[in-house]
């Protein structure tokens, strides 16, 4: 019903006055309505990833079935995967709590390093890179500074934190010997009871961490800036641009790699008192019974900074699936972080089987963009864009058609009106399915006669999805 609302509301308001939007040369995805105006017999579609193989068993003697809170990062071609160890069930921020590192050539095939940093339950040789540091180990959750200029020993940085203590910055040289960086909290204004995230926003020019907190009984999130990591500004609620609030243990935003401006959130979605697994299921599968009673799943939103969620999706990203093994609670949680895995490629990551002995981690694969996407069906539809200017002289985008299927593209005026030699018949059929490829009119791809002007784009499509869009020079 929401989203028929929001589509009825971009109808009515078809051609109003506005200010163009300057796009530049950037990657724009369609998953939200940031540029659309009109949707006409399409829709925005939600694209769930394609579960493959188990890339992590979590079965060191320090990990074990509580181990958590896992973050992917990509580092030039070196994939690590950091996550919280804990071999039995304790409070919040206990003292058996280690903060783990896996490292991968390839984002599929991960292997624990020997560190030998720290000594934990009488091994040396270990994949451990922070212990001994309760509570902090809790919810530790790295990130490359991508801020222009940062120091060497400072390219790495975490946040780590819990209620009791407040969130404390961490930074480090290569990711595995760590440092705090203020011997005090800088951020004390939260429930933090989960896997707290921040990041270096290019957009925004400042550092962004989003937390969690408790708004009326329900876990919720809320969002704080910085321009030195350090000093961070009061807590601001984050909304949901008119959704109902729904209980999100993890929030998991961060900066999609190919369109920075688009902080790319997905959520581990709780559902408390929700039992699928008794707790006689739970002994045969086998499991922890406490881990029983409620369970999860994962849900895809969005933001461009500011103080609201876009909500364009209320339906799972990510289900539990078949059996009950992936039914137990706060099982299911993504990790903090997408990654490139191939030309096409894109994996992420997520924790199965939570508080059983068969405690994993999964790899999720889509293609590049394609989180959602403007769907057309075969009877055929279109989407015409808001004023919009732009840098370059060839429009390329990201689709799929079927064999049968098809896209046409206009520009068209601010009123709506075809630009001569740009219309929809001048447009050269596309069909197939391409990470990127330049449209045509009558054979050419060049638009810099358009000279910068703003324009729309009109999409005619028919049994196809249009994931992404960008403005290039030759």
């Amino acid at each position: 019903m929401l989203r028929m609302v929001i589509a009825l509301a971009l109808i009515t308001t078809a051609y109003a006055a506005a200010d163009p939007i300057a796009i530049g040369s950037q990657r724009e995805l369609f998953v939200d309505h940031h540029l659309i105006d009109t949707l006409e017999g399409s829709a925005l579609r939600l694209h769930p990833p394609v579960p493959r193989e188990t890339v992590l068993h979590f079965d060191a003697p320090w990990e074990g079935r509580f181990s958590a809170y896992a973050t992917v990062l990509k580092d030039a071609s070196r994939y690590r995967i950091y996550y919280r160890g804990m071999h039995a069930a304790r409070a919040d921020g206990s003292e058996i709590e280690v903060t783990c590192v896996a490292e991968s050539d390839d984002g599929i095939h991960f292997t624990k390093p020997e560190l030998d940093l720290f000594e934990v339950m009488g091994e040396t040789t270990n994949n451990v890179v922070l212990a001994n540091a309760a509570p902090l180990s809790h919810n530790f959750a790295p990130f490359i500074d991508r801020r222009p200029e940062v120091p060497a020993d400072e390219r790495y940085k975490a946040i780590a934190g819990v209620g009791k203590s407040g969130l404390y910055p961490f930074a480090s040289p290569d990711g595995l010997r760590w440092h705090k960086l203020s011997e005090s909290p800088v951020i004390t204004d939260g429930h933090f009871d989960s896997q707290n995230v921040a990041f270096w926003s290019e957009t925004e020019g400042q550092y962004v961490c989003y937390f969690r907190v408790f708004l009326d009984g329900i876990r919720c999130i809320d969002g704080t800036t910085s321009p030195d990591f350090i000093h961070w500004s009061p807590r601001v609620e984050m909304g949901y641009n008119g959704a109902p609030r729904e209980h999100l243990y993890t929030n998991q935003t961060a900066p999609y790699f190919r369109a920075p401006q688009i902080y790319v959130a997905i959520a581990a979605r709780f559902m408390p008192g929700r039992r699928v697994v008794t707790e006689a299921d739970m002994a045969e599968l086998p499991g922890h019974a406490k881990y029983s009673g409620d369970c999860s799943d994962a849900i895809f939103m969005t933001t461009r900074g500011g103080s609201d969620y876009d909500r364009s999706f209320m339906e799972a990203f990510i289900r539990p699936g078949l059996g009950l093994n992936n039914w137990t609670s706060r099982t299911n949680y993504p990790t903090y972080g997408v990654v490139q895995t191939g030309p096409d490629e894109m994996s992420m990551y997520v924790q199965r089987n939570y508080g059983q002995d068969s405690h994993h981690l999964q790899r999720l694969t889509m293609r590049l963009d394609g989180f959602a996407s403007v769907n057309a069906p075969y009877e055929g539809g279109s989407m015409t864009t808001k004023p919009l200017t732009f840098e370059g002289d060839r429009l390329l985008i990201n689709f799929a058609t079927s064999a049968a299927g098809e896209i046409r593209v206009a520009l068209l005026d601010t009123d709506g009106n075809e630009r001569p030699g740009y219309g929809i018949e001048d447009c050269d059929l596309i069909v197939g399915d391409r990470i990127e490829a330049a449209v045509s009119w009558q054979g050419e791809t060049d638009i810099s006669a358009l000279g910068g002007a703003p324009v729309r784009l009109r999409f005619a499509m028919k049994d196809a999805d249009l994931y992404a869009l960008r403005f290039a020079a030759k």
